[in-house]
């Protein structure tokens, strides 16, 4: 039976510090190694931060943006992982030589492993979108990676695991914005702030369904349906304007939580996985029963894509 032990981190990041960034995700990774992890995996755009980039000039995004793999953040990251002996996981903006994307990459100690750019990017207009699925191997299992709004096209999910994926990283930036669904919405800065004296209204709101209530209305669902591990990670506390409520995890293939990372600090949480799982999962199951001749007609029609989340719209909290 295959293990791994696995670490997902959540941190509040500074807007476009990379420098301070990468010191609190050198921290965590040695907390990790401290707890057995044999790879952590860091949120979406946790290099720069994220809501912040909303507001940037094309100069000033291309600014933030660095080449992968020679950029200065993935050699720095590239370091890290030698210094504790584990791949690690984490997302900044990449640029070639004309576009800039929203992009994950995975490194060891001898350089990058893999990298996947956001196929649906919003917060900046000058973001490219990725035109590819990507998996990989690490330490003996495929991985796939999906950045946030990418996990609510179910079709991508679907995608990167019939490609082969037994494990899904899923950087987000989520959480704790309006939408149209009810109980969304923003996070008063109040209860944040009083977080240390009155702990209790501040959990409620971000356990509720601004937060993590809302989490499992379809994260659970996207590892249960196709039989695969997921590893959720998301920042904590300020992201730019926007609370964000953390609640890492690591989902099994039957779509239960095996870890959850429940502070409001900076912070990890490890956990094992066994392959077992996989084929006793109700999604492999269902992955053998498809008939695609029925579909791939339907699924395969001209479409025109749309994203834009509702937050966009009305950016600034209460």
């Amino acid at each position: 039976m295959r293990e791994l032990k696995v670490a997902v981190a959540q941190f509040e990041p500074h807007d476009g510090d990379k420098d301070y960034n990468l010191s609190v995700m050198d921290r965590l990774t040695y907390q990790a190694k401290k707890k057995g992890a044999e790879v952590i995996s860091f949120h979406e755009m946790c290099i720069t931060a994220y809501t912040h980039a909303s507001k940037l000039t094309k100069q000033e995004i291309f600014g933030l943006a660095e080449s992968v793999p020679d950029g200065e953040s993935t050699k720095e990251l590239v370091a890290l992982s030698a210094r504790y002996g584990m791949p690690i996981l984490a997302g900044l903006i990449e640029k070639d030589e004309t576009k800039v994307y929203n992009t994950y990459i995975c490194v060891n100690s001898k350089g990058l492993i893999a990298k996947y750019r956001k196929l649906h990017p919003f917060i900046n207009k000058h973001l490219a979108a990725g035109n590819e699925y990507v998996v990989f191997d690490l330490l003996g299992w495929k991985c796939g990676i999906l950045i946030c709004y990418d996990n609510n096209v179910i079709e991508n999910v679907r995608a990167t695991v019939l490609s082969g994926a037994e494990i899904i990283f899923a950087p987000h930036v989520t959480g704790c914005t309006p939408s149209a669904m009810p109980g969304r919405g923003y996070v008063s800065d109040e209860l944040w702030t009083n977080r240390v004296k009155d702990p209790v209204p501040l959990r409620m709101e971000f356990d509720g369904p601004k937060g993590r209530d809302w989490l499992l209305r379809w994260l659970p669902a996207r590892a249960y349906d196709n039989g695969v591990y997921y590893l959720f990670t998301n920042p904590i506390g300020y992201d730019g304007i926007h609370l964000k409520n953390g609640n890492s995890m690591v989902l099994d293939p039957y779509g239960e939580i095996q870890v959850e990372i429940k502070s409001f600090d900076d912070e990890v949480a490890v956990t094992t996985i066994t392959d077992d799982k996989l084929k006793l999962s109700g999604g492999w199951r269902y992955r053998k029963a498809r008939r695609p001749e029925l579909y791939k007609e339907i699924l395969g029609k001209n479409h025109v894509s749309k994203t834009k989340p509702v937050w966009l719209n009305n950016d600034q909290p209460d």
